[in-house]
């Protein structure tokens, strides 16, 4: 079971945005929202927002628990650069660019834990 969600034309730059996906990508939900809530950055909010969303999304589509769930993939891709110009002296000016972003998390179920062979079983399959 796998869902993705996105947040397209968020108002932050694609390079801070990867900052803060990059501290969840491959952690449980648990983990991913204690990091979130943790970190002293503007886009952690939002990425906090997001995983929220896709966790009740999961739980109302798939009867999924949000302890089972955890973040596979998890990305950034630049969005549209809005373009406006600022006073420089002498009657100059110069251009400003107001980037934005697209973030986008997949949610899946945590993969199950294989059993550990015990050292009977262990020394019987050596050769």
């Amino acid at each position: 079971m796998e869902l993705e969600v996105s947040c397209r034309y968020a108002k932050v730059a694609p390079r801070k945005a990867r900052l803060v996906v990059d501290l969840v990508r491959g952690a449980s939900v648990d983990e991913a929202l204690n990091t979130l809530r943790l970190t002293r950055k503007r886009t952690s909010a939002m990425v906090a927002k997001l995983l929220k969303s896709a966790v009740a999304t999961a739980s109302e589509r798939f009867d999924s628990e949000p302890e089972d769930l955890m973040v596979s993939k998890a990305w950034v891709d630049s969005g549209p650069m809005r373009k406006g110009w600022f006073a420089r002296p002498r009657g100059m000016s110069a251009r400003m660019r107001y980037r934005t972003c697209h973030i986008h998390l997949v949610v899946s179920s945590a993969p199950e834990e294989p059993e550990e062979q015990k050292p009977a079983e262990a020394e019987a399959k050596r050769p």
